[in-house]
Protein backbone atom coordinates (compact mmCIF):
# COMPACT_ATOMS: atom_id res chain seq x y z
CA UNK A 1 0.00 0.00 0.00
CA UNK A 2 1.33 3.41 -0.79
CA UNK A 3 2.07 6.07 1.63
CA UNK A 4 -0.64 8.30 1.99
CA UNK A 5 -2.52 11.23 3.82
CA UNK A 6 -6.41 11.55 4.73
CA UNK A 7 -7.62 14.99 5.47
CA UNK A 8 -11.32 15.62 4.86
CA UNK A 9 -12.86 17.96 7.56
CA UNK A 10 -16.37 18.23 5.83
CA UNK A 11 -19.68 18.39 8.24
CA UNK A 12 -21.07 15.78 6.48
CA UNK A 13 -25.09 16.19 7.38
CA UNK A 14 -26.88 13.87 5.26
CA UNK A 15 -30.68 12.75 5.17
CA UNK A 16 -34.83 14.09 5.24
CA UNK A 17 -35.19 17.67 6.12
CA UNK A 18 -31.81 18.76 7.37
CA UNK A 19 -31.87 22.22 5.53
CA UNK A 20 -33.07 22.94 8.82
CA UNK A 21 -30.35 22.88 10.53
CA UNK A 22 -28.10 25.83 8.26
CA UNK A 23 -28.77 28.22 10.29
CA UNK A 24 -26.52 26.83 13.01
CA UNK A 25 -24.15 25.69 10.36
CA UNK A 26 -23.31 29.23 9.01
CA UNK A 27 -21.42 31.72 11.34
CA UNK A 28 -23.41 34.12 13.43
CA UNK A 29 -23.30 37.47 11.73
CA UNK A 30 -22.19 36.30 8.12
CA UNK A 31 -23.30 38.12 5.60
CA UNK A 32 -23.65 35.38 2.75
CA UNK A 33 -23.15 35.11 -0.62
CA UNK A 34 -26.39 32.78 -1.75
CA UNK A 35 -24.84 31.13 -5.39
CA UNK A 36 -26.86 29.12 -7.61
CA UNK A 37 -27.71 27.70 -11.29
CA UNK A 38 -29.92 28.27 -13.70
CA UNK A 39 -33.37 28.50 -11.51
CA UNK A 40 -34.23 25.03 -11.30
CA UNK A 41 -33.56 25.54 -7.19
CA UNK A 42 -36.74 27.37 -7.38
CA UNK A 43 -38.87 24.97 -8.96
CA UNK A 44 -38.26 22.49 -7.04
CA UNK A 45 -38.87 24.65 -4.04
CA UNK A 46 -35.17 24.46 -2.56
CA UNK A 47 -34.38 27.70 -2.77
CA UNK A 48 -37.75 29.12 -0.60
CA UNK A 49 -36.55 26.18 2.12
CA UNK A 50 -33.06 27.73 2.11
CA UNK A 51 -33.68 31.55 2.32
CA UNK A 52 -36.44 30.34 4.98
CA UNK A 53 -33.50 29.03 6.88
CA UNK A 54 -31.56 32.01 6.08
CA UNK A 55 -33.79 34.60 8.14
CA UNK A 56 -31.48 36.22 10.75
CA UNK A 57 -28.64 36.44 8.05
CA UNK A 58 -28.09 39.38 5.31
CA UNK A 59 -28.20 37.80 2.13
CA UNK A 60 -26.76 39.03 -1.49
CA UNK A 61 -27.91 36.12 -4.14
CA UNK A 62 -25.30 35.51 -6.94
CA UNK A 63 -27.80 33.52 -10.31
CA UNK A 64 -27.06 31.57 -12.98
CA UNK A 65 -23.60 30.21 -12.67
CA UNK A 66 -23.55 27.42 -15.88
CA UNK A 67 -22.68 23.63 -15.73
CA UNK A 68 -19.17 23.64 -16.44
CA UNK A 69 -18.81 26.61 -14.57
CA UNK A 70 -17.45 29.47 -17.14
CA UNK A 71 -14.13 32.03 -15.16
CA UNK A 72 -16.01 34.82 -16.82
CA UNK A 73 -18.75 34.42 -15.02
CA UNK A 74 -17.60 33.85 -11.49
CA UNK A 75 -15.43 36.55 -11.65
CA UNK A 76 -19.04 38.52 -11.52
CA UNK A 77 -19.55 36.66 -8.18
CA UNK A 78 -15.78 37.75 -7.02
CA UNK A 79 -16.26 41.15 -7.64
CA UNK A 80 -19.61 41.33 -5.59
CA UNK A 81 -17.85 39.49 -3.11
CA UNK A 82 -15.31 42.10 -2.73
CA UNK A 83 -17.75 44.95 -3.11
CA UNK A 84 -20.05 43.80 -0.43
CA UNK A 85 -17.62 42.51 2.10
CA UNK A 86 -18.77 39.07 1.66
CA UNK A 87 -17.99 37.06 4.74
CA UNK A 88 -19.21 33.59 3.65
CA UNK A 89 -20.81 31.37 0.59
CA UNK A 90 -23.36 29.10 0.22
CA UNK A 91 -23.37 27.08 -2.38
CA UNK A 92 -26.93 25.53 -3.77
CA UNK A 93 -26.73 23.18 -6.71
CA UNK A 94 -24.85 20.20 -7.70
CA UNK A 95 -21.31 19.53 -8.53
CA UNK A 96 -21.07 22.90 -11.16
CA UNK A 97 -22.14 25.36 -8.41
CA UNK A 98 -20.20 23.81 -5.81
CA UNK A 99 -16.78 24.15 -8.25
CA UNK A 100 -17.52 27.09 -9.48
CA UNK A 101 -18.31 28.21 -5.81
CA UNK A 102 -14.49 26.68 -4.91
CA UNK A 103 -13.30 28.81 -7.48
CA UNK A 104 -14.50 31.94 -6.28
CA UNK A 105 -13.57 31.03 -2.66
CA UNK A 106 -10.20 30.62 -3.34
CA UNK A 107 -10.09 33.86 -6.00
CA UNK A 108 -11.47 36.64 -3.68
CA UNK A 109 -8.27 36.90 -2.21
CA UNK A 110 -6.02 35.84 -5.08
CA UNK A 111 -3.27 39.07 -6.03
CA UNK A 112 -2.73 38.77 -9.87
CA UNK A 113 -4.70 37.02 -12.87
CA UNK A 114 -7.04 34.80 -11.28
CA UNK A 115 -6.98 32.63 -14.15
CA UNK A 116 -3.48 31.41 -13.03
CA UNK A 117 -5.72 29.67 -10.44
CA UNK A 118 -6.69 27.45 -13.20
CA UNK A 119 -3.61 27.16 -15.79
CA UNK A 120 -0.90 26.58 -12.80
CA UNK A 121 -3.07 24.50 -11.20
CA UNK A 122 -2.34 26.54 -7.58
CA UNK A 123 -3.42 24.55 -4.43
CA UNK A 124 -5.18 26.72 -1.85
CA UNK A 125 -3.51 25.01 1.53
CA UNK A 126 -4.09 28.28 3.93
CA UNK A 127 -7.89 28.39 5.44
CA UNK A 128 -7.16 32.58 5.72
CA UNK A 129 -6.64 33.24 2.36
CA UNK A 130 -9.92 32.22 1.24
CA UNK A 131 -13.86 32.82 1.78
CA UNK A 132 -15.29 30.03 3.66
CA UNK A 133 -18.50 28.06 2.35
CA UNK A 134 -21.06 25.23 2.79
CA UNK A 135 -23.07 23.35 0.51
CA UNK A 136 -26.61 22.35 -0.07
CA UNK A 137 -26.50 19.47 -2.33
CA UNK A 138 -29.43 19.61 -5.59
CA UNK A 139 -27.99 17.11 -7.99
CA UNK A 140 -25.49 14.59 -6.44
CA UNK A 141 -22.76 13.39 -8.86
CA UNK A 142 -19.77 14.59 -8.47
CA UNK A 143 -18.87 14.06 -4.89
CA UNK A 144 -17.72 17.75 -5.03
CA UNK A 145 -19.92 17.97 -1.35
CA UNK A 146 -16.78 16.14 0.04
CA UNK A 147 -13.92 16.93 -1.75
CA UNK A 148 -11.29 20.12 -1.99
CA UNK A 149 -11.28 19.69 -5.72
CA UNK A 150 -13.20 21.67 -8.85
CA UNK A 151 -13.22 21.99 -12.68
CA UNK A 152 -13.70 25.11 -13.89
CA UNK A 153 -14.07 26.29 -17.85
CA UNK A 154 -12.17 29.50 -19.66
CA UNK A 155 -14.88 30.02 -22.09
CA UNK A 156 -12.62 32.46 -24.15
CA UNK A 157 -10.21 29.68 -24.82
CA UNK A 158 -12.61 26.71 -24.12
CA UNK A 159 -9.89 25.14 -21.75
CA UNK A 160 -11.58 22.85 -18.95
CA UNK A 161 -9.38 23.02 -16.24
CA UNK A 162 -8.94 22.09 -12.43
CA UNK A 163 -7.74 23.31 -9.11
CA UNK A 164 -7.68 22.69 -5.50
CA UNK A 165 -6.09 22.25 -2.16
CA UNK A 166 -6.93 21.40 1.57
CA UNK A 167 -8.23 25.36 2.03
CA UNK A 168 -10.99 24.38 -0.26
CA UNK A 169 -13.29 21.77 1.39
CA UNK A 170 -16.80 23.02 2.41
CA UNK A 171 -17.40 23.70 5.55
CA UNK A 172 -20.27 21.59 5.90
CA UNK A 173 -22.61 20.11 3.44
CA UNK A 174 -26.02 19.06 3.41
CA UNK A 175 -27.65 16.40 1.72
CA UNK A 176 -31.13 15.41 1.32
CA UNK A 177 -32.00 12.87 -0.73
CA UNK A 178 -35.22 13.57 -1.51
CA UNK A 179 -34.49 16.74 -3.58
CA UNK A 180 -33.56 14.54 -6.61
CA UNK A 181 -37.32 13.48 -7.31
CA UNK A 182 -37.80 16.61 -9.64
CA UNK A 183 -34.51 16.02 -11.32
CA UNK A 184 -35.00 15.16 -15.13
CA UNK A 185 -34.27 11.86 -16.07
CA UNK A 186 -31.09 12.66 -18.12
CA UNK A 187 -29.61 14.24 -14.96
CA UNK A 188 -29.87 11.14 -13.06
CA UNK A 189 -28.49 9.29 -15.92
CA UNK A 190 -25.41 11.39 -16.04
CA UNK A 191 -25.41 11.27 -12.16
CA UNK A 192 -24.95 7.93 -12.07
CA UNK A 193 -22.68 7.74 -14.74
CA UNK A 194 -20.07 10.04 -13.04
CA UNK A 195 -19.76 8.69 -10.06
CA UNK A 196 -19.18 4.88 -11.61
CA UNK A 197 -16.36 6.48 -13.64
CA UNK A 198 -15.28 8.84 -10.77
CA UNK A 199 -14.66 4.65 -8.96
CA UNK A 200 -12.97 3.47 -11.80
CA UNK A 201 -10.50 6.42 -12.29
CA UNK A 202 -9.37 4.82 -8.85
CA UNK A 203 -9.47 1.44 -8.83
CA UNK A 204 -9.17 -0.22 -12.83
CA UNK A 205 -5.61 0.67 -12.95
CA UNK A 206 -3.29 -2.40 -12.02
CA UNK A 207 -3.20 -4.71 -9.05
CA UNK A 208 -1.79 -3.46 -5.69
CA UNK A 209 -1.80 -4.80 -2.26
CA UNK A 210 -4.53 -2.28 -0.77
CA UNK A 211 -7.46 -4.95 -0.15
CA UNK A 212 -9.76 -2.63 1.50
CA UNK A 213 -9.74 0.20 -1.17
CA UNK A 214 -10.58 -2.18 -3.47
CA UNK A 215 -13.40 -3.95 -1.69
CA UNK A 216 -14.52 -0.37 -0.63
CA UNK A 217 -14.29 0.82 -4.12
CA UNK A 218 -16.11 -2.64 -6.01
CA UNK A 219 -18.91 -2.20 -3.32
CA UNK A 220 -19.54 1.47 -4.77
CA UNK A 221 -19.65 -0.20 -8.09
CA UNK A 222 -21.67 -3.00 -7.21
CA UNK A 223 -24.39 -0.63 -5.55
CA UNK A 224 -24.65 1.81 -8.53
CA UNK A 225 -25.14 -1.18 -11.08
CA UNK A 226 -27.67 -2.29 -8.71
CA UNK A 227 -29.48 0.74 -8.35
CA UNK A 228 -28.75 2.85 -11.06
CA UNK A 229 -31.33 2.34 -13.69
CA UNK A 230 -34.40 2.22 -10.59
CA UNK A 231 -33.39 4.80 -9.23
CA UNK A 232 -33.53 6.91 -12.81
CA UNK A 233 -37.19 5.45 -12.98
CA UNK A 234 -38.12 5.73 -9.05
CA UNK A 235 -36.27 8.66 -7.90
CA UNK A 236 -38.98 9.46 -4.86
CA UNK A 237 -37.99 6.10 -3.43
CA UNK A 238 -36.26 6.78 -0.61
CA UNK A 239 -34.11 3.66 -0.55
CA UNK A 240 -32.43 4.00 -4.01
CA UNK A 241 -32.30 7.60 -3.50
CA UNK A 242 -30.08 8.19 -0.47
CA UNK A 243 -28.08 4.84 -1.57
CA UNK A 244 -27.50 6.93 -4.66
CA UNK A 245 -26.60 10.24 -2.50
CA UNK A 246 -24.45 8.05 -0.86
CA UNK A 247 -22.69 6.49 -3.41
CA UNK A 248 -21.99 9.48 -5.65
CA UNK A 249 -20.14 10.96 -2.58
CA UNK A 250 -18.21 8.25 -1.41
CA UNK A 251 -16.88 7.58 -4.64
CA UNK A 252 -14.80 11.04 -4.51
CA UNK A 253 -14.68 12.29 -1.28
CA UNK A 254 -10.87 10.87 -1.38
CA UNK A 255 -11.14 7.66 0.55
CA UNK A 256 -11.34 5.32 -1.96
CA UNK A 257 -7.91 6.87 -3.41
CA UNK A 258 -5.50 6.81 -0.13
CA UNK A 259 -3.24 4.38 -0.69
CA UNK A 260 -3.45 3.45 -3.99
CA UNK A 261 -2.47 4.37 -8.08
CA UNK A 262 -4.98 6.44 -9.57
CA UNK A 263 -5.60 7.07 -13.38
CA UNK A 264 -7.92 9.87 -14.60
CA UNK A 265 -6.91 10.08 -17.90
CA UNK A 266 -10.47 9.68 -18.82
CA UNK A 267 -11.45 12.65 -17.61
CA UNK A 268 -8.80 14.86 -18.56
CA UNK A 269 -9.52 13.66 -22.35
CA UNK A 270 -13.31 14.31 -21.53
CA UNK A 271 -13.09 17.43 -20.06
CA UNK A 272 -11.92 18.38 -23.33
CA UNK A 273 -14.92 17.32 -24.98
CA UNK A 274 -17.03 18.92 -23.33
CA UNK A 275 -15.25 22.39 -23.78
CA UNK A 276 -14.94 21.43 -27.40
CA UNK A 277 -19.02 20.42 -28.28
CA UNK A 278 -20.80 21.17 -24.92
CA UNK A 279 -21.61 17.11 -24.32
CA UNK A 280 -22.59 16.56 -20.91
CA UNK A 281 -19.47 15.91 -18.61
CA UNK A 282 -21.05 11.83 -17.74
CA UNK A 283 -21.59 11.31 -21.34
CA UNK A 284 -18.11 12.34 -22.28
CA UNK A 285 -16.77 10.22 -19.68
CA UNK A 286 -19.01 7.08 -21.22
CA UNK A 287 -17.44 7.89 -24.62
CA UNK A 288 -13.78 7.91 -23.54
CA UNK A 289 -13.93 5.56 -20.60
CA UNK A 290 -14.08 2.42 -22.45
CA UNK A 291 -12.30 2.93 -25.05
CA UNK A 292 -9.35 3.96 -22.63
CA UNK A 293 -9.50 0.63 -21.09
CA UNK A 294 -9.12 -1.29 -24.94
CA UNK A 295 -6.10 0.84 -25.64
CA UNK A 296 -4.34 0.52 -22.37
CA UNK A 297 -5.65 -3.28 -22.23
CA UNK A 298 -1.92 -4.63 -21.63
CA UNK A 299 -1.03 -3.03 -18.62
CA UNK A 300 -4.91 -2.98 -17.14
CA UNK A 301 -6.27 -6.53 -18.71
CA UNK A 302 -5.32 -8.02 -14.80
CA UNK A 303 -7.23 -5.30 -12.71
CA UNK A 304 -10.17 -5.10 -15.74
CA UNK A 305 -10.27 -9.24 -15.15
CA UNK A 306 -10.69 -8.64 -11.47
CA UNK A 307 -13.56 -6.57 -11.79
CA UNK A 308 -14.99 -8.74 -14.22
CA UNK A 309 -14.99 -11.41 -11.59
CA UNK A 310 -15.79 -9.25 -8.30
CA UNK A 311 -18.19 -6.64 -9.70
CA UNK A 312 -19.75 -8.10 -12.90
CA UNK A 313 -19.56 -12.18 -11.58
CA UNK A 314 -17.91 -12.98 -15.42
CA UNK A 315 -16.80 -16.39 -15.76
CA UNK A 316 -13.77 -17.26 -18.56
CA UNK A 317 -11.14 -19.30 -19.37
CA UNK A 318 -8.16 -16.63 -19.42
CA UNK A 319 -7.46 -13.35 -17.82
CA UNK A 320 -7.86 -11.65 -21.27
CA UNK A 321 -11.31 -13.12 -21.99
CA UNK A 322 -12.21 -12.21 -18.75
CA UNK A 323 -10.88 -8.59 -19.38
CA UNK A 324 -12.72 -8.56 -22.67
CA UNK A 325 -16.11 -8.87 -21.25
CA UNK A 326 -16.10 -6.70 -18.29
CA UNK A 327 -15.44 -3.93 -20.66
CA UNK A 328 -18.26 -4.39 -22.81
CA UNK A 329 -20.17 -5.14 -19.95
CA UNK A 330 -19.60 -2.09 -18.79
CA UNK A 331 -20.20 -0.61 -22.24
CA UNK A 332 -23.93 -2.22 -21.54
CA UNK A 333 -24.36 -0.99 -18.38
CA UNK A 334 -23.78 2.86 -19.96
CA UNK A 335 -26.04 1.96 -22.34
CA UNK A 336 -28.83 1.02 -19.96
CA UNK A 337 -27.91 4.19 -18.26
CA UNK A 338 -29.39 6.20 -21.25
CA UNK A 339 -25.66 6.62 -22.78
CA UNK A 340 -24.53 7.11 -26.11
CA UNK A 341 -21.00 6.07 -26.29
CA UNK A 342 -19.48 6.96 -29.60
CA UNK A 343 -18.24 10.58 -30.42
CA UNK A 344 -20.35 10.51 -33.77
CA UNK A 345 -23.41 10.34 -31.74
CA UNK A 346 -23.15 12.99 -29.75
CA UNK A 347 -21.67 15.39 -32.51
CA UNK A 348 -21.36 15.40 -36.38
CA UNK A 349 -18.74 17.86 -35.91
CA UNK A 350 -15.86 15.61 -34.92
CA UNK A 351 -13.57 14.88 -37.83
CA UNK A 352 -10.56 16.94 -36.13
CA UNK A 353 -11.12 16.11 -32.56
CA UNK A 354 -7.81 13.85 -32.36
CA UNK A 355 -5.91 16.81 -32.95
CA UNK A 356 -7.35 19.51 -31.39
CA UNK A 357 -6.79 17.19 -27.96
CA UNK A 358 -3.25 15.80 -28.49
CA UNK A 359 -2.44 19.51 -29.70
CA UNK A 360 -3.76 21.22 -26.64
CA UNK A 361 -2.00 18.49 -24.65
CA UNK A 362 1.25 19.15 -26.14
CA UNK A 363 0.62 22.85 -25.52
CA UNK A 364 0.11 22.29 -21.69
CA UNK A 365 3.19 19.35 -21.52
CA UNK A 366 0.74 16.64 -20.39
CA UNK A 367 2.88 13.92 -22.57
CA UNK A 368 2.30 11.58 -20.22
CA UNK A 369 -0.94 10.79 -18.25
CA UNK A 370 -1.91 7.30 -16.27
CA UNK A 371 -1.10 5.41 -13.11
CA UNK A 372 1.82 4.47 -15.33
CA UNK A 373 2.45 7.21 -16.84
CA UNK A 374 2.28 5.28 -20.12
CA UNK A 375 -0.64 7.07 -21.74
CA UNK A 376 1.47 9.24 -24.20
CA UNK A 377 0.15 11.84 -27.06
CA UNK A 378 0.19 8.56 -29.30
CA UNK A 379 -2.43 6.57 -27.25
CA UNK A 380 -4.65 9.72 -26.86
CA UNK A 381 -4.71 9.76 -30.36
CA UNK A 382 -5.76 6.04 -30.34
CA UNK A 383 -8.22 6.30 -27.74
CA UNK A 384 -10.09 9.34 -29.07
CA UNK A 385 -9.93 7.99 -32.86
CA UNK A 386 -11.36 4.61 -31.48
CA UNK A 387 -14.17 6.70 -29.84
CA UNK A 388 -15.67 7.90 -33.01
Amino acid sequence: MLNFELYNPVNYVFGKGQTEKLASLIPANAKVLLAYGGGSIFKNGVHAQVTENLKGFEVVEFGGIEPNPRFETLMKAVEIIRNEKITFILAVGGGSVIDGVKFISAAVNYQGDAAEILRKRILFTDVSQVIPFGTVLTLPATGSEMNSGAVVTINATQEKLTLGGSALFPKFSIVDPTVITSLPKKQLQNGVVDAFTHVMEQYLTYTHDALLQDRIAESILQTLIEIGPDVVENPSDYKLASNFVWSATMALNGLIQKGVPSDWATHMIGHELTALYEIDHARTLAIIGPNLYRVMFETKKDKLAQYGKRVWHIEGNSTEEIAEQAIEKTVAFFHTMGMKTKLSENTEDYAKTADFIVNRFEERGWKAMGEKQNITLEKVREIVELSY
